[in-house]
């Protein structure tokens, strides 16, 4: 499955330079990133840290919308040990890396896209979970503050479980995008996709409000939520509620 990536990722990478030769000028190309970073320490009864960061960049071409992502979390518990000794335990790890790349079609808002994307969860139910995906997508709604887009499409997935079995095969992908500029200051959004497999069907969703300090600066709370309905010796549901510093440039 990793070839399945590499190969969806490098079709990225070759949509985006064949985008830029389209444009003649600098206007033509638009970069928008961010970068947020959180950071949570607890003393006490409880010793521990967890810290989590994401990097989003999306590049604006003629004929192409691109996508990046980079996210991490993790989380360390200080604990005694039989002996009384202070020990430092990982209790969460968790890595993801994925890109898109929409084509634009004549109509406003239409796409054809493709997306490649690779989860590391050393605690998760699946350790391994990687995806690559083709569809349409479109925008249903749209508003001057509000705006609704959503994706559908084919796809393969391959990932290995916490118990070191290992799957693959296809799915059916879908997505949705909600945007809601409250303010001139604050934000509300909120994601959702869902894979749809014979043996597991992963949910991902995402409730985000963000409050604007400087002109670059943000403040982000997030509730993120992941479900997996067919899992062996774990939890079915894993949730990450957060407080970011959001940089955007």
């Amino acid at each position: 499955m990793r070839l399945f990536t590499v190969l969806a990722l490098g079709s990225l990478a070759i949509s985006s330079a064949l985008s830029a030769q389209e444009a003649t000028s600098d206007d033509n190309r638009v970069w928008k990133t961010s970068a947020e970073l959180g950071a949570i320490t607890t003393s006490g009864n409880t010793v521990g840290t967890s810290i989590t960061g994401k990097i989003d960049a999306r590049q604006e071409l003629e004929s192409w919308s691109n996508q990046y992502i980079a996210s991490a979390f993790f989380k360390e518990d200080e604990k005694l040990d039989a002996e009384g000794n202070t020990i430092t335990e990982r209790s969460a790890e968790r890595y993801l890396i994925s890109a898109k790349g929409a084509y634009k079609l004549d109509k406003e808002h239409d796409n054809l896209f493709i997306i490649g994307s690779h989860t590391s969860d050393k605690f998760g139910a699946f350790e391994k979970y990687n995806t690559v995906a083709v569809g349409y997508g479109t925008r249903l709604y749209n508003a001057e503050t509000q705006n609704l887009d959503v994706e559908i499409g084919p796809g393969y997935f391959s990932g290995t479980r916490a118990t070191g079995e290992s799957e693959s095969g296809f799915i059916v992908r879908g997505a949705a995008a909600y945007e809601w500029q409250i303010s001139e200051s604050a934000a509300f959004s909120q994601t959702l996709s869902v894979e749809y497999g014979t043996d597991n069907t992963r949910t991902i969703a995402e409730t985000a409000l963000t409050a604007k300090i400087n002109g670059a600066m943000q403040m982000k709370a997030a509730f993120l939520v992941q479900n997996d309905s067919d899992v062996v010796d774990k939890e079915n549901t894993d949730t990450q509620t957060s407080l970011t510093l959001v940089y955007s440039f």
